[in-house]
């Protein structure tokens, strides 16, 4: 582990990266976050900073970034979202999460690849707000049960083919209400400490430029280049799960 000074800018350092990150895509800071903060603070102050950052920068592009926003295509997805929190919540002790990170990354990699390099996205028309809701669902357990909210609405989104703006509307909204609900439940089971608020005050101060950085130059990408955007965290998403968990697995075979 880190300790000082060093801390303190590995902490700096990763919250910067992921907040402009999560600004020009609307998720993705606890990935970017986490393969900083990995070799620095222990896992549950680095999953307490990971939440809160993540937080901080929905609110701040939440505020500087909200075109296509509509709360009838949104409500399904939160409603679904927050089923599915306290439900991960209860399946963790209860899964193995390797098996979880291998099947997860089993799923988005093949799919956002193939979906990356197709010339005409195929289009999801059928299941109305039940299936967005179902999508909300299973991002919520997985919030729960690992902290990955975003991947499986996101992925919904790209193939219901919504406009570049309506999705990042849903994801982001989707995102800060399961972030809020989830860093509410970190501070209630006081994993939320004093000597941690130094740490949270840098994150807090190291997100703020460059989510808002990331949020302008969203406003300048094309539908296309946003999509790959998207696909191609999603697709870096589903590695870093496979790296993490196929050689666990390996070594148990």
């Amino acid at each position: 582990m880190a300790d000082g000074a060093s801390l303190y800018l590995l902490v700096a350092l990763g919250a910067g990266v992921a907040g402009f990150v999560q600004g020009l895509s609307g998720f993705a800071f606890g990935l970017v976050a986490m393969s900083f903060w990995g070799w620095g603070p222990e896992p549950q102050l680095a999953a307490v900073l990971s939440t809160f950052g993540a937080l901080t920068g929905q609110l701040i592009a939440a505020a500087t970034v909200r075109r296509g926003f509509d709360w009838r295509v949104l409500r399904p997805f939160v409603a679904g979202g927050l089923l599915g929190v306290p439900l991960g919540v209860w399946l963790l002790p209860r899964l193995d999460i390797v098996i979880f990170k291998a099947c997860l990354g089993g799923l988005l990699v093949p799919w956002c690849l193939a979906m990356l390099f197709a010339r005409n996205l195929p289009q999801v028309r059928w299941g109305g707000r039940l299936a967005d809701a179902v999508s909300g669902l299973l991002g919520g357990i997985c919030g729960g049960v690992g902290g990955f909210t975003g991947p499986i609405p996101t992925l919904w989104c790209t193939l219901r083919g919504m406009a570049r703006d309506a999705q990042r509307s849903v994801i982001q909204n989707f995102n800060l209400a399961m972030l809020a609900v989830a860093f509410t439940l970190q501070v209630s089971a006081g994993n939320v400490t004093v000597r941690m608020l130094p740490l949270l005050a840098v994150v807090a101060v190291c997100v703020l430029v460059p989510v808002l950085l990331g949020a302008r130059l969203y406003i300048g990408l094309s539908e296309l280049a946003f999509r790959r955007i998207v696909l191609g965290l999603l697709t870096v998403s589903g590695l870093a799960l496979l790296v993490s968990s196929v050689p666990v697995l390996l070594h148990r075979g």
